[in-house]
């Protein structure tokens, strides 16, 4: 694979130059899962459902209505599926959908990138 392929910039004998572009697809994907949290939340559901407390204390730092907000955009993008099961008490459940979970071993790729090539508390 070469830079023209990941650009999208054209191949060819008679191809002009042009300026790399990122391939539209991982734009989107980078769109959604490039917002900050999206990916820990999703690595953090990649073990198993929980319940909305059990994600607040699971994802250090990120506050009440950010992670609303980013279990909104997920479930939505149909990454992550929200059940409510009837109360009393009522209760609401996250877990990957099929599209999250096929996200899986992408996200423990990332993660073992970052172990080779990221410094631990670099970013912190």
């Amino acid at each position: 694979m070469d830079a023209r392929e990941i650009t999208g910039a054209p191949s060819g004998a008679n191809a002009a130059p042009s300026t790399p572009v990122c391939d539209a697809a991982l734009f989107r994907a980078f769109a959604l899962l490039g917002k900050r949290w999206s990916g820990v939340i999703l690595g953090t559901l990649a073990h198993g459902p929980a319940g909305y407390a059990d994600l607040a204390r699971a994802v250090d730092g990120i506050c009440d209505s950010v992670l609303a907000e980013r279990l909104g955009e997920l479930a939505r993008a149909g990454l992550v599926v929200r059940t409510v099961a009837p109360g009393p008490p009522v209760a609401v459940t996250y877990q990957l959908s099929d599209a999250g979970a096929a996200l899986v071993p992408v996200l423990h790729g990332l993660g073992a990138w970052a172990t080779e090539h990221l410094v631990a508390n670099e970013l912190a």
